[in-house]
């Protein structure tokens, strides 16, 4: 599965405006852009699994792709979203080439799992509308956009110093989530 989205795509429909979110803990315990995080606290299941994040099941499939069962293992059975990303990196026989080919069609399916099975978070990912979803992390420049919201930056993708995959996956979620209910 190709994403549709990418920074040019955004540059041209800008208009459209941005939700930009980074972390995961939302003082008011409401759901909110931060439900959009990969470490959002949730459960749903897949293939007899239940997850407590949408990083979980990013790093449970990362160890299944490349037949790491002791880490498949130790990710299913953890609960800190930290730890999940720190076993994620110790995958054995990891290849850059086929993550890569892989990582978005997972986080894709990871997110379709988290918002379709959690009946407030798909409501909130379909009232961000036709919105461009921006991951404003200044760390990461895959996931991310590599810079903070407050950057004037922001606002032109094409100034945008990451890539900005979580987002794009998650306007594919929300395209796929509203087709399935259309």
């Amino acid at each position: 599965m190709e994403n549709k989205y990418n920074k040019e795509w955004a540059k041209t429909h800008k208009t459209q405006g941005f939700i930009f979110f980074w972390g995961h803990h939302n003082k008011n315990n409401r759901v909110s852009k931060y439900c959009l995080s990969q470490w959002w606290p949730c459960k749903f299941v897949s293939n007899g699994y239940e997850y407590n994040c949408a990083e979980q099941y990013m790093m449970s499939e990362k160890a299944k792709l490349f037949e790491d069962e002791e880490t498949f293992q130790l990710i299913l059975k953890e609960t800190s979203q930290k730890r999940i990303k720190e076993l994620g990196r110790l995958v054995k026989n990891f290849n850059e080439k086929k993550w890569n080919e892989n990582k978005t069609k997972i986080v894709v399916k990871g997110n379709l799992l988290k918002f379709s099975q959690n009946e407030d978070l798909k409501k909130f990912l379909i009232g961000t509308g036709n919105k461009i979803l921006v991951e404003a992390s200044p760390y990461d420049r895959i996931w991310g956009i590599g810079l903070k919201e407050d950057n004037p930056m922001v606002n032109d993708p094409i100034k945008w110093k990451g890539l900005n995959l979580l987002g794009f996956s998650l306007m594919e979620v929300r395209d796929l989530i509203k087709k399935d209910i259309t």
